[in-house]
């Protein structure tokens, strides 16, 4: 059996070498190591300075515990600072909106976790984006807002009888 440790110093977390500064922290992915398949749980090791993604809300409820250190988490009623031992919820949808960084002067850990779901659909506000993701790697989806305000039946044409 297979039981990672989010205290352990060495967590396997791995970087993403595509990840611009500033969204640069190291991911290890609890569940699925466990053999998870109904929730996706996953640590996070969140350097000085970076932040963990942009302003977004989901439409699944998504949770934050805070193992070592200290955080800032905006939502849309302002902004907190989130100590170690402490949890937070975001609700499925606007309400739900979040961004998570560090301003300490050392690495924070963090886990996150929600349902897992396909289709899965992400809103940034702040970059006026919606992503898709499909589970099949070839139906993926990141567009501007704007881009995606189309009409039911734009593009398609009636089948000639």
């Amino acid at each position: 059996m297979t039981r990672p440790n989010a205290f352990q110093d060495e967590i396997n977390a791995e970087y993403d070498d595509t990840d611009p500064e500033g969204y640069r922290c190291a991911e290890a992915p609890f569940g699925k190591a466990i053999g998870g398949k109904e929730l996706n749980v996953r640590l996070f090791e969140l350097p000085e300075g970076q932040n963990l993604c942009p302003y977004h809300y989901e439409y699944v409820e998504e949770w934050l515990i805070v193992m070592v250190g200290e955080v800032e988490v905006r939502t849309p009623t302002g902004t907190e600072t989130v100590h170690a031992g402490e949890v937070c919820c975001f609700p499925a949808g606007p309400d739900g909106a979040h961004k998570v960084w560090n301003e300490g002067a050392a690495s924070a850990r963090i886990v996150m976790f929600s349902r897992e779901a396909a289709p899965a659909v992400c809103v940034y506000p702040d970059g006026d984006k919606v992503g898709v993701w499909t589970g099949n790697e070839q139906d993926k989806w990141m567009f501007r807002g704007a881009q995606g305000h189309l009409e039911y039946f734009d593009g398609e044409l009636p089948a000639k009888h």
